[in-house]
């Protein structure tokens, strides 16, 4: 029997690994925006071969965590204050209307945007996540149910295009306890005005959401 299979298996294990761990590293800052990573550093922080890491990194591109310029290597994608500015100036102006559309269509299912909303308050006790993926997750799907709903067919497009998961992932790990129990209490607010049918109460409650979040990460921007 050939041992093919075996080390496609422990080659993809490698990766998962080192994928995982850089991942890891770059969501908790331990890898600074704009931070150059070397393969054979990291192969040799992590225990791996080179090919599990270059694995890793082409997955990490992917998601947009890294960027690869060419003839210099990847590095630690970043944000600056301007890129910030105009992506939560953005969504200020375009999910509190596609809540606003919601409010009057009686499309979102409002039992399981409720179910959605307690369940990231069973994630984050006291304002303090126990696993910021599934978090950002949830999240993403209380905000998507929302603009689906709208009956906006481009509306759930052009905000997914503006909002980049990378950001939503950084941006949740460095909420404070306090700002993200304001968040989570916004999403509750978002579901009564919804419930309520009310379109004012709706898009007032999404703006302040928004805002709120830009102002619990501005003070510590270099993301």
């Amino acid at each position: 029997m050939s041992d093919r299979p075996l080390r496609e298996a422990d080659s993809g294990h490698a990766a998962d690994h080192a994928y995982r761990l850089i991942r890891e590293q770059i969501l908790a800052g331990q890898r600074a925006a704009g931070e150059w990573l070397r393969e054979g550093e990291l192969a040799e922080s992590i225990g791996v071969s080179r090919t599990p890491v270059r694995e890793a990194l082409r997955r990490l591109t992917a998601e947009g965590l890294v960027r690869h310029e060419r003839n210099r290597g990847v590095q630690v994608q970043a944000w600056s204050i301007h890129d910030l500015d105009e992506i939560f100036g953005l969504r200020s102006v375009l999910e509190p209307w596609g809540c606003r559309l919601a409010a009057t269509t009686g499309a979102v299912d409002l039992d399981a945007l409720d179910a959605l909303a307690h369940r990231m308050d069973e994630l984050a006790p006291g304002g303090r996540p126990t696993d910021v993926d599934e978090l950002t997750e949830l999240n993403n799907q209380f905000h998507r149910m929302i603009l689906n709903a709208s009956d906006n067919s481009r509306l759930a497009g052009v905000v997914s295009s503006v909002i980049q998961m990378p950001l939503v992932w950084r941006t949740f790990s460095r909420y404070s306890p306090e700002s993200l129990r304001r968040s989570l209490a916004h999403h509750h607010e978002v579901v009564a005005a919804l419930t309520a049918a009310d379109p004012d109460w709706a898009e007032s409650v999404m703006r302040s959401h928004i805002r709120a979040a830009w102002h619990s990460i501005r003070p510590g921007h270099d993301l």
